[in-house]
C-alpha cells in the first residue's frame, strides 16, 4: 500500500497539472494489484473527485472555463455517467472495456500530436458537444474514469478551445462525471463498501492534486514529457490486462 500510495501521489500531481484526474492510471494500477474489480471504479472515482475539485475551483476563479463549450458537454454527460455507473457490467466485460479504453488513450497520447499553436478555438454545434458528452459520460460511469483523458485532446486537436480552456473544461467535466459515476456505482451495489484499506490512497491523491492544480493554473508547464511517460505507462498496463484476459486469470 505504501508503494501504491506513492504512485498515486505522483500520478495525481502530474495529471492535475494538465487538468486531468488520473482515473485511467488509478484504475490500471488497481487492476494489476488484484483489487476486487467491483471496488476499482469506486476507488478511482473518489480519487478523481479529490484531485480535480481544487483544480476546478482554481480554473473557475481564474475565469478559464469556456462555458459555451462546457455546458453542453457536462449537461449531457452527467446523467449518462449515472446510468453508466448503474449498468451491471461483469468482470470480464469490465476488463475488456478497461483495457480497450487504456489502449486507445495510450495511442492517442503517444502518436497523435497536439497542435503547437494555441488556436483561439471554434466550438462545433451544440449537438456535437451533447453527443460527445453523452458518450464519454456513459464510458466514465461504467469504467470509473472521468473522461478528461479523451475530451481534452479532442478539444485541442479539433480546436474547440485554447489549451488552458481545454484543461479547465476537462477538469469540470471530470468532476461532474466522477460524481455521477460514483452515485451510479454506489446505488448499484446498495451502499459504500469498506474503504478503510484505501484511505492512504485518498490522502496521497489529495496532496498530489493540490500541488499539481496550482502548478497547472499558475505556471507555464511543458506537458510533452508528462504525456509521453503517461502514454507508455497506459500502454504497458493495457497490455498486461490483455494478457490477464487471455490467460483467463
Amino acid at each position: 500500500m505504501l508503494s501504491l500510495s506513492i504512485s498515486f501521489f505522483a500520478i495525481a500531481l502530474l495529471y492535475a497539472a494538465v487538468g486531468f484526474g488520473g482515473g485511467s492510471s488509478y484504475i490500471a494500477l488497481l487492476a494489476v494489484s488484484n483489487v476486487p474489480f467491483e471496488l476499482i471504479p469506486k476507488v478511482s472515482l473518489i480519487c478523481n473527485l479529490l484531485v480535480v475539485t481544487g483544480g476546478t475551483f482554481l480554473y473557475y476563479r481564474n475565469k478559464h472555463i469556456r462555458w459555451d463549450v462546457a455546458l453542453p458537454l457536462v449537461l449531457s454527460s452527467l446523467p449518462l455517467s449515472i446510468l453508466g455507473g448503474l449498468y451491471p457490467i461483469k468482470e470480464h466485460a469490465f476488463l475488456v472495456l478497461l483495457s480497450s479504453s487504456l489502449f486507445l488513450a495510450g495511442i492517442r497520447i503517444l502518436f497523435i500530436k497536439t497542435p503547437k499553436i494555441d488556436h483561439p478555438g471554434t466550438p462545433p454545434s451544440p449537438l456535437i458537444l451533447v453527443l460527445t458528452g453523452a458518450f464519454l459520460g456513459a464510458l466514465s460511469g461504467m469504467v470509473g474514469i472521468g473522461g478528461g483523458i479523451f475530451l481534452s485532446p479532442l478539444m485541442l486537436n479539433l480546436r474547440w478551445a485554447r489549451a488552458k480552456e481545454a484543461a479547465a473544461i476537462a477538469s469540470l467535466f471530470i468532476l461532474l462525471n466522477s460524481l455521477g459515476g460514483l452515485i451510479g456505482q454506489v446505488q448499484k451495489t446498495g451502499g459504500f463498501p469498506n474503504f478503510g484499506p484505501y484511505v492512504w490512497l485518498f490522502i496521497a491523491v489529495l496532496a498530489g492534486g493540490q500541488i499539481g492544480s496550482r502548478i497547472g493554473t499558475h505556471s507555464k508547464v511543458s506537458h510533452l514529457w508528462i504525456q509521453r511517460a503517461t502514454g507508455v505507462l497506459i500502454l504497458l498496463v493495457s497490455g498486461r490486462l490483455c494478457l490477464k484476459l487471455l490467460s483467463g486469470a
